[in-house]
């Protein structure tokens, strides 16, 4: 009888114990999910042709690549300092001691949202050196928003390291689809034409 009673008492523990191991998985799960969602995801936003960061280089090894060559295509990742304040059709970025490279767009496909100076950024294309006219940088001055005063300070022509992007990506921005960025990329694409200033 003694037998009989140990067998069922035997088997309540054992359903016990494997209840309190999925009751105490379920709990470590949820523990490891709740860890999970606080982890900040940063938000990516792409422009252009898809792109990834994969083999991007620092901004500032851009001139040693491109060395005594006429251009060559990289990925540089750096820090956005200025963009065209008119639709986004261009935007520098800092490299070296206060120099600064001038990123086009590929054919202006594509731009930029206006606010993201500041942002990190992973851009693709071909890299050169470019003599900029001294009617283009009076027009990127005019649309960077400088006064007449600084535009009319403009007198000689400029040798600069220039980026042209097939493809953006800007860290720690999201743009929504319908909104005022996305729709601001799509407005007076005729009216500002860059597409003489390359």
């Amino acid at each position: 009888m003694k037998k009989l009673l140990f067998v069922p008492a035997l088997m309540f523990a054992l359903v016990a114990c494997q209840s309190g191991a999925e009751k105490s998985g379920a709990e470590s799960t949820d523990t490891t999910a709740a860890v999970q969602e606080e982890v900040p995801i940063l938000a990516l936003a792409y422009f252009g042709s898809e792109i990834t960061d994969e083999g991007a280089i620092e901004v500032n090894e851009a001139p040693v690549q491109l060395g005594e060559m006429d251009s060559v295509d990289l990925k540089v990742v750096g820090r956005i300092e200025k963009v065209c304040q008119v639709k986004g059709c261009w935007m520098t970025m800092g490299y070296g001691e206060g120099e600064s490279m001038h990123v086009s767009f590929r054919d202006y496909g594509f731009f930029v949202p206006k606010n993201i100076d500041g942002k990190d950024a992973v851009i693709d294309g071909t890299l050169y050196m470019e003599t900029t006219s001294i009617e283009d940088l009076k027009h990127y001055a005019e649309d960077e928003g400088l006064t007449e005063d600084e535009i009319a300070m403009i007198t000689e022509p400029e040798t600069r390291l220039t980026f042209v992007a097939d493809g953006v990506i800007v860290k720690d921005y999201n743009v929504e689809v319908g909104s005022a960025d996305e729709d601001e990329q799509n407005i007076e694409e005729e009216e500002h034409d860059h597409s003489d200033h390359d």
